[in-house]
C-alpha cells in the first residue's frame, strides 16, 4: 500500500512539474500588456458572463497573444494592493509589432465591440523586457 501511494504521489509532482514548464514556456518576456477593466455592473452575474465569455474567445481566436491570463482581484492583505478592478488580463508577445498586429487583429475588434459597453474604465500597461 505504502509503495503505491508513494508511486502515485511521485506521479503527481512529474504531471505537475510537467504542466508548470509547459506553461512557462508560453510566457514571453519581450513585451507584456497588461489591462485592468472596471465592469459598470460589477455585480451583475450576467454582465460577468458576458464579459468572460467574449474575452476567452478573444483570446483563443487570436494569432499573437502568447501568455493569456484573466485574472480578478484577490482580497487585499496590503494597502499598497489596489483591488478596485473587476478584472485583469495579461498577455505577452514576442515583439513590440506582434503587439501591434494583436491590436488590429479581426478578435480584438470584435472583444471591444461586444465588450465595451459593459466596463467604465480601462487601464493599460505595457512593458519591454530589460
Amino acid at each position: 500500500m505504502k509503495k503505491t501511494v508513494h508511486i502515485l504521489l511521485l506521479a503527481i509532482i512529474l504531471i505537475t512539474s510537467c504542466n508548470q514548464n509547459n506553461t512557462m514556456k508560453n510566457f514571453d518576456p519581450a513585451f507584456a500588456h497588461t489591462v485592468y477593466f472596471w465592469l459598470e455592473n460589477p455585480d451583475s452575474q450576467e454582465d460577468r458572463e458576458a464579459f468572460e465569455t467574449s474575452l476567452q474567445k478573444f483570446l483563443d481566436n487570436s494569432a499573437y497573444a502568447k501568455t493569456k491570463f484573466i485574472g480578478k482581484p484577490p482580497k487585499a492583505s496590503r494597502d499598497v494592493v489596489d483591488g478596485s478592478f473587476t478584472y485583469s488580463l495579461i498577455v505577452t508577445f514576442e515583439s513590440e509589432e506582434a503587439q501591434q498586429n494583436y491590436q488590429d487583429e479581426a478578435p480584438h475588434k470584435l472583444f471591444i465591440e461586444e465588450s465595451s459597453k459593459l466596463w467604465t474604465k480601462v487601464i493599460v500597461y505595457d512593458s519591454k523586457s530589460i
